[in-house]
C-alpha cells in the first residue's frame, strides 16, 4: 500500500538563500526561470515517487527539492511504495544491479519475475488512485515503482515522467536483459530523465532529458559546521569520548563499530579530530568497490612498514602510518530495499577479520543509524569533514552524491572512472581518478599520492567546490526540471 509522506518542510526558505551572497545568483536564476511555469502548473500536484524515505541518494535529495519547489508556489508531494513481500526488493535489487552490469545475483528475467513485479506495483496504484486527478504530474523514481506509473497514465490520464538515477556506459548482456525486461512497462510514458547521456536505452531516447543529480549546501549534510558543533556531533553520535562538557545530549541512536571479535561497540576513540582519516561513506554494495579499497589501503599501510627509513621524509612515512580508514554504511536493517546489504557487510566482516591486529586498528567499519534523517545526515557531514582524503571506489555509478558532497567541502576525492563519477571529478584537478577499482595496487598508489601532497588537495578541494557551484547545487537541478514540466504541460 502506497504510503503519503506528509508535506516536507526544510529548514531554509529561498528567500533565506537569497540573503547568502554565494546564493544569490542562483536563486534568483531559478525564480526568474519559475516565473512562466508556475501560473501554468497551478492547481496541479507533483508527485515524486521512489521505494524508501531513507537512505540512498534519492530519498537525500527529494526532501529539500519537493520543500523548495513548494516555496516557488508549485504543489509538489512525496508518495513511497511499500510492500512486504521481500522477494519484491530482491528482484528489484537484481534488476538494479543489471542494469550495472553486474550478474553476481542472477541474469534470467522471466515471466514469474513481471508477474511479482506487477503485483506489488498494482497493488501500490490500487491505493494510490484515491490521492490523485487527471491533470496532475507523477515523476516516478528509478525501477521500482515504473509500473506503478504506467497503471496510473492509463486509467486516469495523469502526465508520467520516469527517473532513472542509475546506469552503465557500456552495452553488456546483462544491461540488455534489464532494458528488455523494462521496457513494456515504459509504453504511455510521457518523458524520461537520465543522469547521463550514455545511460538513455535506444527506446527512450526520443523523450528523455539530462537532470543531473544535486545537493542542497545547507541540509543537515551539508552545512557548514563551526568547531564546537562539529565535535558535539562527534561525542553524541559515539564517535568521539567527550574530554570535555558538550551542550546537546547524546543521540539515541548511535554509532556501532565493528571490534576484533566480530560484535559491535561504540567507537569513542578513532582519532577522526588527530590522525589522516580516509573515508568512504556508501551503501554495503558490491558495485561500491569495498573490498577492494580495504586491499588497496592495507597495501599502502604494507608498503610504508616494509620500506621504513626509506621514505624521503619523516612526516610523509608518519602520516600513512597514523592513516585510519574509515568504512561507513547504513545500518542494514534500516534500508527497506536493499536486502543484499547485510551479506555485503557480512563480507567485509570476514576481509577485516583476517587482518593482523596491528592493521586492524588503523581501520574502523563503522554502522551509522538512520532512525532518525537529520542525526544521520549530521554525522556523515561531520565524519565528511574530519576526513583528509573522501573515496569513492564505485565499480559503476549512476552519479555519486558522495562525490559530490565531498568536492562541496574541499576534500579531495579519490574516485573512479564510472560514468557518473567522471562526470563531476576532472582527473587531476578535482581529485584522482583509479582506473580499474578491483586493483588495490593502483588504490594504494592513487592514496600514497593524495596522502603525500597537501598543498595538491588543498587545489583539489577549491576546484571541486567551484565546479559543484556552478553545476551541481539544487538551484540548477530545480531548474530543469521546471523546464521540463513547461514543455510537457
Amino acid at each position: 500500500m502506497i504510503e503519503i509522506l506528509p508535506q516536507v518542510t526544510t529548514k531554509y526558505s529561498l528567500d533565506y538563500y537569497s540573503t547568502d551572497p554565494i546564493f544569490f545568483a542562483p536563486v534568483s536564476e531559478l525564480r526568474y526561470e519559475a516565473k512562466s511555469i508556475v501560473a501554468k502548473l497551478r492547481g496541479r500536484t507533483i508527485w515524486m515517487v521512489n521505494s524508501t524515505a531513507h537512505g540512498g541518494g534519492v530519498a537525500e535529495m527529494l526532501p529539500s527539492v519537493i520543500s523548495l519547489m513548494n516555496n516557488l508556489g508549485i504543489r509538489f508531494r512525496w508518495a513511497v511504495i511499500r510492500s512486504d513481500r521481500q522477494e519484491f526488493f530482491r528482484l528489484t535489487k537484481r534488476i538494479h544491479n543489471l542494469i550495472h552490469g553486474d550478474t553476481a545475483s542472477g541474469i534470467e528475467m522471466g515471466p514469474e519475475d513481471a508477474k511479482l513485479y506487477e503485483a506489488v506495483n498494482f497493488e501500490n496504484a490500487a491505493s494510490f488512485k484515491k490521492e490523485l486527478k487527471p491533470d496532475d504530474i507523477l515523476i516516478i523514481h528509478d525501477p521500482q515503482p515504473l509500473p506503478l506509473g504506467q497503471v496510473l497514465l492509463r486509467e486516469l490520464g495523469v502526465t508520467a515522467i520516469w527517473q532513472c538515477h542509475i546506469g552503465l556506459d557500456r552495452h553488456l548482456e546483462a544491461t540488455k536483459t534489464a532494458w528488455r525486461f523494462l521496457k513494456p512497462y515504459l509504453d504511455g510514458y510521457h518523458h524520461t530523465i537520465f543522469s547521463a547521456s550514455e545511460y538513455i536505452p535506444d527506446y527512450c531516447a526520443y523523450r528523455s532529458t539530462i537532470i543531473h543529480p544535486a545537493i542542497d549546501p545547507l541540509s543537515h549534510k551539508n552545512q557548514e559546521l563551526s568547531v564546537s558543533k562539529l565535535t558535539g556531533i562527534l561525542c553524541n553520535s559515539g564517535l568521539q569520548a567527550p574530554y570535555e562538557p558538550v551542550v546537546t545530549p547524546n543521540y539515541r541512536n548511535r554509532v556501532t563499530m565493528l571490534t576484533e571479535d566480530g560484535s559491535y561497540v561504540l567507537p569513542n576513540h578513532l582519532g577522526l579530530l588527530f590522525r589522516p582519516i580516509v573515508l568512504q561513506v556508501s551503501r554495503w554494495d558490491r558495485l561500491k568497490g569495498w573490498s577492494p579499497l580495504l586491499e588497496g589501503f592495507v597495501r599502502l599501510k604494507n608498503s610504508v612498514i616494509a620500506n621504513n627509513g626509506n621514505n624521503k621524509t619523516q612526516r610523509k612515512q608518519k602520516r600513512i602510518e597514523l592513516a585510519r580508514l574509515v568504512l561507513a554504511g547504513p545500518d542494514p536493517s534500516a534500508v527497506a530495499d536493499d536486502p543484499e546489504s547485510m551479506e555485503v557487510l557480512h563480507q567485509i566482516q570476514q576481509q577485516y577479520a583476517s587482518l593482523d591486529p596491528k592493521l586492524q586498528r588503523d581501520i574502523a567499519i563503522i554502522l551509522l543509524p538512520m532512525k532518525s534523517y537529520k542525526e544521520n545526515a549530521l554525522i556523515v557531514n561531520a565524519l565528511q569533514r574530519c576526513a583528509g582524503i573522501i573515496v569513492q571506489n564505485s565499480l559503476q555509478e549512476g552519479f555519486g552524491l558522495t562525490v559530490t558532497e565531498a568536492m562541496w567541502k574541499r576534500k579531495a576525492v579519490l574516485g573512479t572512472t564510472a560514468c557518473g563519477i567522471r562526470r563531476q571529478v576532472r582527473d587531476g584537478i578535482d581529485g584522482l581518478l583509479v582506473s580499474d577499482p578491483e586493483n588495490p595496487v593502483e588504490i594504494a598508489e592513487k592514496l600514497g599520492m593524495l596522502l603525500n601532497n597537501s598543498i595538491r588537495c588543498y587545489n583539489m578541494g577549491r576546484s571541486g567546490q567551484r565546479r559543484v557551484y556552478d553545476q551541481f547545487l539544487i538551484f540548477r537541478q530545480m531548474s530543469n526540471y521546471l523546464r521540463l514540466l513547461g514543455k510537457l504541460i
